[in-house]
C-alpha cells in the first residue's frame, strides 16, 4: 500500500485551500470519495462547480484504486493540450507519475509512469491503441470534462471504442451539460415522460453549496444597457436600447453593436471595469482581470482601450497562438492588470487571482457561459468577490440569475422552432473561432452608433440599482464595493446602495421641480424612460413580464396606459415602485 501523500496536496489543487477548508480533503471530496469506494462502480459521474477541487478528488480515487491494486494504470483525458501537464504536475504531487507528452503508445515512455494524460482529439487519433491497453491491463480512465466527448461524433465515438474495457472510469464535470441530441458516453441516462432522457450523475456539488462552505467566490454581475444604432445590410438604420425587451434578431444586431470597438458602450464598460479592478486591488493587491473577445481582430482592439484606460499593456491571448498557454501561465504569476482573450477560457485554464471579467463576446450558450464565469468563482482566501460585466440582453441575464441551477444532459427535448439561440449554436461557437461567422447568422450590418448606461447589478439571482449613466456617483456607489466580502456582506451592501441611489434620485426629481419649466416632451420622456427603468428592475426581481407591472402600476396608481399619462400620474408610478424595490 502506497502512503497518503494527500496531507500535502491542497484540495483544490494546484491552489492554496480557501479559508475554511480541510487540510486534506473537503467535506463534499470526502463524502464523493467514501461514496465511491462503497459502490466501487466501473462508472461514476461526479458533477462539481467549477474551483470545487474535481482533480483532487480524482486523484484520490486514483490513488486508492492504485494502492489497492484494482488498477494498474491510470489514463487521464483533458479538453486541451494546455490541461494535460497541469494534470501531470497535480498526480506527482500524491505519487501518480502520468506521461503528458507521448499519450498512448509506448515509445518514448519510461517504465516508471503510472499511465498518461491525452487530450481528447488525441484518443480520436489513436482510438485502437486505447482500446488495446485496456484490454490487456486493468486501466482507470478519468475523464475531466465529460460533456467534451460529445463536440463531434467521431470523439464520442473514438471515447466509446477506446474505453469500453476499462476496469473504471471516472468522468468530471463542473459546468451545464450539453443542449444537443449527441449521448456522452458512459454517462447513465434515465427515461422521463414525454420520451426524455436526462443524464443521472451519481454526486453533485453544486455553486450554491460551495458558495456556503466558502469554496467559491460570489459572484457580482453588473449589467449595462444604452442606445445602439446599426444600418442593415439592405441601408435601413435601427436604433434601440439594449436594456428594452426585443426580438431575438433584433437583440442580436443591438448585441453586436455593443461589442463593436468603434463605438462608445465598450470604452465606457472597459473603463468601468478597471474603475471595479483598482478598487479589487485595494483588498487584493494582485487581483486581475480578463476580457473576453468574439474574435482576434476585436481582442486586439480592446486591449489597444485597455491600455490607454490602465495605462499598462494588457496580455494578449490567442487561440491559434502556440505560446497562449505559457503567456496565460505567467500572467497567472505577475501583478499586471489584463488579460484579453478569445477562446482560452476553457475548462480548468485557472489563472486564481481573476477577480474582475468583461463577458464581450457574442457566444450566447450555457455552456460557454458557466466556463467563463467559471474562470472567476476559485476563491483563495475568503471574502474574495468576483465581478463580471455584462451586456444587458436577457439570454445572458437568465444565465447569470441560474447559476445556481444545477443542470443535465436532455435527449429528445422539443426544439423551439425560430429560436435563434437554439438552433443556431453551431454557428455562435464557430463565431468565437473565426471572425465572419456571425455574419452568416445574422447578416451583415455596419454598427453606427453605441452608448453604455449602467442598469443593474444582479447578485443572488436579484437585481440592485438602477439605470445610471456612466462615471455617475449613482455607478460609482456599486463599482466601488470592497473586494473583500463574505455573501451576506455583499446582499447588505447592494442593499444599502440602491436606498442611496433611490433617495438621490427623489432630491433630483425636487430639484427639477423647483427649476423652471422645460418642454413637456422632453420631460414626460425622461419620467417615461425612469419609470421603464424601474419597471425593468422590478421585473428582473419577481420574474414577471414588463407588461404585468405596468398593469400594477395602473391598477394601484389608476389612469391611463403610460404612452397616455400626465406627468402627475408617470411620477406616482414612479413613487410607487420605488416603494416596491425597497420592500
Amino acid at each position: 500500500m502506497r502512503a497518503s501523500p494527500f496531507d500535502s496536496l491542497p484540495p483544490a489543487y494546484p491552489l492554496r485551500a480557501p479559508w475554511g477548508t480541510a487540510s486534506s480533503l473537503r467535506a463534499w471530496q470526502q463524502e464523493a470519495f467514501d461514496q465511491y469506494v462503497a459502490e466501487a462502480p466501473q462508472d461514476f459521474l461526479c458533477v462539481a462547480t467549477p474551483g470545487a477541487g474535481k482533480t483532487t478528488f480524482a486523484l484520490r480515487v486514483a490513488h486508492h484504486l492504485l494502492s489497492t491494486r484494482t488498477v494498474k494504470r491510470v489514463i487521464v483525458v483533458t479538453p486541451t493540450e494546455h490541461l494535460k501537464t497541469q494534470w501531470a504536475d497535480a498526480a506527482a504531487r500524491v505519487g501518480i507519475h502520468l506521461d503528458p507528452g507521448t499519450g498512448g503508445g509506448r515509445r518514448g515512455r519510461s517504465r516508471e509512469f503510472d499511465g498518461s494524460v491525452v487530450t481528447y482529439a488525441g484518443v480520436a487519433v489513436r482510438a485502437y491503441a486505447y482500446e488495446a491497453i485496456c484490454n490487456t491491463t486493468d486501466v482507470l480512465v478519468i475523464f475531466d470534462e465529460i460533456h467534451h466527448a460529445g463536440d463531434s461524433r467521431s470523439w464520442g465515438d473514438a471515447v466509446a471504442q477506446s474505453f469500453e474495457a476499462a476496469r473504471r472510469r471516472l468522468s468530471l464535470t463542473g459546468t451545464p451539460f450539453r443542449s444537443d441530441e449527441h449521448p456522452i458516453p458512459f454517462v447513465h441516462y434515465e427515461e422521463s415522460p414525454g420520451g426524455v432522457k436526462t443524464s443521472r450523475p451519481d454526486y453533485v456539488y453544486g455553486y450554491a453549496e460551495a458558495l456556503a462552505d466558502h469554496v467559491v467566490r460570489p459572484v457580482l454581475f453588473m449589467n449595462y444597457g444604452g442606445p445602439m444604432r446599426w444600418r442593415t445590410k439592405a441601408g435601413e438604420e435601427v436604433a434601440v436600447d439594449l436594456g428594452t425587451p426585443l426580438t431575438k434578431d433584433v437583440t442580436a444586431h443591438a448585441w453586436r453593436t455593443a461589442l463593436s470597438p468603434t463605438g462608445e458602450w465598450i470604452p465606457a464598460v472597459l473603463q468601468a471595469a478597471d474603475t471595479r479592478l483598482t478598487e479589487a486591488r485595494r483588498h487584493v493587491p494582485d487581483a486581475g482581470g480578463l476580457v473576453i473577445a468574439t474574435d482576434q481582430t476585436q481582442a486586439r482592439a480592446y486591449a489597444r482601450i485597455l491600455a490607454e484606460l490602465a495605462g499598462e499593456e494588457p496580455v494578449v491571448v490567442l487561440s491559434d497562438d502556440a505560446g497562449a498557454s505559457r503567456r496565460i501561465e505567467e500572467f497567472s504569476d505577475s501583478l499586471d492588470r489584463w488579460m484579453v482573450a478569445v477562446r482560452m477560457v476553457s475548462e480548468g485554464v485557472d489563472v486564481p487571482r481573476l477577480a474582475v471579467g468583461v463577458y464581450a463576446t457574442a457566444t450566447s450558450t450555457p455552456l460557454f457561459f458557466a466556463q467563463a464565469v467559471g474562470r472567476f468563482v476559485r476563491s483563495r482566501r475568503r471574502g474574495e468577490v468576483a465581478t463580471v460585466f455584462l451586456p444587458t440582453v436577457p439570454i445572458l441575464l437568465s444565465h447569470a440569475a441560474n447559476l445556481e441551477r444545477q443542470r443535465d444532459h436532455v435527449l429528445g427535448k422539443p426544439r423551439d422552432d425560430g429560436g435563434l439561440w437554439d438552433e443556431s449554436e453551431a454557428l455562435l461557437a464557430e463565431a468565437n473561432r473565426t471572425e465572419n461567422a456571425a455574419d452568416d447568422l445574422l447578416g451583415a450590418f455596419e454598427a453606427l452608433e453605441s452608448r453604455a448606461t449602467f442598469d443593474h447589478v444582479l447578485f443572488d439571482s436579484q437585481a440592485f440599482g438602477m439605470h445610471a449613466e456612466p462615471l455617475s456617483d449613482d455607478e460609482q456607489d456599486f463599482l466601488g464595493l470592497p473586494g473583500l466580502l463574505e455573501p451576506d456582506q455583499v446582499h447588505t451592501l447592494l442593499a444599502e446602495r440602491q436606498k442611496r441611489q433611490i433617495k438621490r434620485r427623489e432630491r433630483q426629481d425636487r430639484r427639477e421641480r423647483a427649476e423652471p419649466t422645460v418642454a413637456l416632451h422632453r420631460a414626460l420622456a425622461s419620467k417615461r424612460k425612469e419609470l421603464n427603468s424601474l419597471v425593468a428592475q422590478y421585473a428582473r426581481t419577481k420574474g414577471i413580464p414588463h407588461s404585468h407591472v405596468h398593469a400594477s402600476l395602473r391598477r394601484e396608481c389608476g389612469g391611463p396606459k403610460l404612452a397616455e399619462a400626465t406627468q402627475e400620474q408617470v411620477d406616482a408610478r414612479i413613487v410607487t415602485v420605488r416603494r416596491w424595490l425597497l420592500r
